[in-house]
């Protein structure tokens, strides 16, 4: 895809005045609900379902407290762990769950608000033999992953943690950009590089189920984009997988985001406005019957410019314009006998212009998928969960030189169909299983075109269907109330030339203390290329061969994890990981090939797009690394986040010489900061402010040869050297400030983002400039202030 159109491309071309046009528009909107009311006791409802986080069923009795509250608040929950805390004072608090035979657990730091009620799902874990073996703190469950059957690299993020931290502007690809291991490449893409891995090896689920990328300006092929198509106001707490990650995760090499979405609150009607330098959200919530459980959930956003461009007061942006509007809902019909179903989806469209009279351009990227989820209660202990989802993405680019009658236009289509099924049985304390099976038929379709003149090329071709089959079984044993291990294995044919795999799965935590736990993890891990690689035609001849890559086999990767968790007194975590990984069957050039550029490629470099040429699996790779998380949990209206990662990616081609990959920035490093003040004469409001600062290597390229290039005129790569050039340190300070102000049934919060505080115009690739006749380079983003706008009712 030769996409040269971004969205945040067009944001970086905003003069400053610009900027501050827009940024007015949205304040002017909506500053008037800022007048603070004071003299008021504002009070909120906390309810929620407590489950036993093995079986899912509902614990009956258990007791849930509000702490820090005199007098003492709390309740106990129903015959399907339902409860309900009414009048808690807004602010921020921390909830105490216990119930017989089970661990006690809290969930800390709890945001209460007056605009909507607070609704959680509480997960306790049986206790192993006696109540008082174990007791779980508040700080030692935060960051803990969803999903029982992970215990190395992984973490879990709250939707507080999305729109708190300084840059993610809601976006979750961005927030997890701070976690240990993790870093981009560019600016303009919330692409995420886990531990020196190409961004194409990432999954992406959503309800338990495959999803294509979910982000605007996505290209296709690749594992991120401009922003996430899913808002904070529809997402529940999800997992984050950076390595190792459990058996029914399948089709991917270097990580997973297994994203929820939450249920609408099914007892009252409540409503969210956000109006942002990159769009307009509006989301409704509520039941679709008083007194029944069956409950709506929907956003909706349009870009921002697309707004100022309809009612005529859109700044001159010069040639680009820009627009994106997306949908996500979910509904959610539970019923007494026959399980509880659920139907989701989301869309996103996106779209840029390039308006020059000579070269009018226009770039496409749409994606969505909709699904039906069951979940069905055999017994206590056992429930089946099954989900058919249909899915499908689009990119289009269109280019048009007038002047030499030239034209461009290619297309790139997916669609997908999906059907999984999942048993889950609890045996006892000590044993918990899961097997799964999951179905999918595959359609692909791509063409791109070129007229020069009178005459009409097609250098890419390729459709095609085929099937792919996953299934997956685990098992968690603990063999004592301090050591638990993980057993698993993933298997998954293709189809279309009969290749399959098998990736045993395994891991052992041994808790040392109630403060610090050991933890080992070995995965073995597969991906399926993308349908445009099987697909292809190669025309590097003239002539078109038939589908060479046909028969491409998944490529691996083997993770080895070692894990270190230290609790620091009651508020500071400390995690260790060391890790390697061993990459194998990567499709590299066939070894007949002599052309250089071909001698040194490797699938492992890739971020997108189509690729043609005839490849086989005899490439391989290796990541390794260790990284350091230290953090303060937000307690005592503060929290502190500093991650750094040490690391090699490298990579073996054709002809045989180990390299850097393109992605081996060798280390990352975030310190992430933010303190709450309560502000207002009832301490009803508060003002956030946030801070990261982003320290890392820079990506890397292959060489330019300056003195070859002065001669032909043209740029000439060095590709015996390749990836070996790499640019200074990329650095960039960004501040988030906010405003939270409550008000009977109604709460407001006026956020200002700022990226790139100093304006550094770190490296985004360098060029051969012919009319210098040097080296010189294109730069990321400078100063952007994102305003952002939130009211809750």
């Amino acid at each position: 895809m030769k996409n040269t159109l971004k969205m945040y491309r067009c944001v970086k071309g905003f003069h400053h005045s610009q900027i501050l046009v827009i940024c007015f528009f949205i304040l002017g909107a909506t500053m008037g609900s800022f007048t603070s009311i004071y003299g008021q006791d504002l009070k909120q409802t906390i309810r929620g379902q407590v489950l036993d986080k093995e079986s899912r069923t509902p614990v009956i009795g258990a007791t849930v407290i509000v702490l820090g509250i005199e007098p003492l608040m709390g309740t106990a929950t129903d015959v399907d762990g339902n409860f309900n805390i009414f009048n808690v004072p807004i602010g921020r608090h921390t909830l105490q769950i216990s119930a017989i035979g089970f661990e006690q657990a809290t969930v800390p730091e709890v945001l209460v608000g007056s605009g909507k009620e607070v609704v959680l799902q509480v997960s306790l874990q049986e206790s192993f033999e006696r109540l008082d073996e174990i007791v779980i703190t508040a700080d030692q469950e935060k960051g803990k992953p969803q999903n029982e059957f992970a215990s190395v690299s992984a973490r879990s993020f709250s939707v507080d943690e999305t729109k708190r931290y300084a840059a993610s502007i809601n976006d979750p690809g961005r927030m997890a950009l701070s976690f240990a291991g993790t870093t981009s490449g560019d600016d303009e893409n919330n692409e995420i590089i886990i531990r020196g891995n190409s961004p194409r090896g990432i999954l992406w689920r959503v309800e338990g189920v495959e999803v294509p990328n979910p982000n605007h300006f996505a290209d296709n092929n690749a594992g991120g984009g401009g922003i996430s198509i899913l808002s904070v106001n529809v997402l529940d707490n999800s997992d984050f997988y950076t390595g190792a990650f459990p058996a029914e995760y399948g089709n991917a090499s270097s990580g997973v985001f297994d994203l929820q979405l939450r249920k609408g609150n099914s007892h009252q009607r409540e409503y969210a406005f956000q109006a942002g330098l990159l769009g307009l959200d509006f989301a409704a919530e509520g039941p679709f019957k008083q007194g029944k459980n069956a409950s709506y959930l929907v956003n909706y956003r349009y870009s921002t410019l697309g707004v100022l461009d309809a009612i005529g007061v859109l700044p001159d942006f010069g040639d680009l314009s820009t627009n994106f509007q997306d949908l996500t809902f979910k509904l959610h019909f539970p019923t007494e006998k026959a399980g509880t179903f659920s139907v989701w989806g989301f869309g996103g469209l996106s779209n840029q212009k390039g308006n020059d009279a000579l070269f009018p351009e226009k770039y496409v990227s749409d994606v969505g998928a909709g699904g039906l989820t069951h979940v069905a209660f055999l017994s206590k202990n056992t429930y089946l969960q099954s989900s058919v989802v249909v899915s499908g993405s689009r990119n289009t680019y269109n280019f048009q030189n007038i002047s030499e009658n030239f034209q461009e236009k290619e297309s790139f289509k997916n669609q997908r169909i999906r059907a999984s099924t999942m048993i889950n049985h609890k045996l006892n304390s000590r044993n918990t299983f899961r097997a799964g099976l999951i179905g999918s038929e595959l359609h692909f379709d791509a063409s791109e075109t070129i007229r020069e003149a009178e005459q009409t090329s097609i250098p890419i071709e390729a459709a095609g269907k085929t099937h792919l089959w996953q299934a997956y079984s685990q098992w968690k044993f603990r063999l004592s109330p301090r050591i638990s291990t993980l057993l698993g294995l993933h298997t998954m044919w293709l189809r279309l030339n009969n290749h399959y795999t098998l990736e045993p799965r395994a891991s052992i935590q041994w808790e040392m203390s109630d403060k610090s736990s050991l933890s080992m993890g070995y995965g073995r891990h597969s991906r399926l290329e993308d349908m445009s690689v099987y697909f292809a035609e190669d025309l590097s001849d003239g002539l078109a061969q038939n589908q060479p890559n046909k028969n491409l086999d998944f490529t691996m990767a083997d993770h080895f994890v070692l894990s270190y968790d230290q609790f620091i007194g009651k508020n500071w975590h400390l995690k260790l990981e060391a890790y390697y990984q061993h990459l194998s069957q990567v499709p590299i050039a066939l070894d007949t090939v002599s052309d250089p550029r071909l001698r040194v490629y490797s699938t492992l470099n890739l971020e997108s797009g189509f690729v043609s040429i005839p490849l086989v699996n005899d490439g391989k790779g290796r990541n390794y690394g260790l990284e350091m998380t230290l953090e303060r949990f937000f307690k005592n209206d503060y929290y502190v986040l500093w991650t750094v990662s040490v690391f090699e990616s490298k990579y073996t081609a054709r002809d045989g010489i180990e390299r850097d990959t393109r992605f081996n920035s060798n280390f990352v490093t975030n310190v992430l900061a933010g303190k709450e003040f309560k502000v207002g004469r009832k301490k009803n409001n508060s003002v956030g402010l946030n801070g990261r600062l982003l320290w890392n290597g820079g990506k890397r390229f292959i060489p330019i040869d300056l003195e070859a290039s002065q001669a032909s005129g043209e740029e000439v790569l060095v590709y015996p050297d390749a990836y070996a050039y790499q640019p200074s340190d990329y650095v960039r300070l960004d501040l988030r400030f906010s405003y939270r102000v409550n008000r009977p049934k109604f709460s407001s919060t006026l956020s200002l983002d700022i990226q790139n505080v100093t304006g550094k115009e770190n490296v985004f690739s360098p060029f051969y400039d012919k009319t210098s006749q040097r080296i010189d380079f294109t730069s990321q983003l400078g100063l952007i202030p994102i305003l952002n706008y939130r009211m809750e009712f």
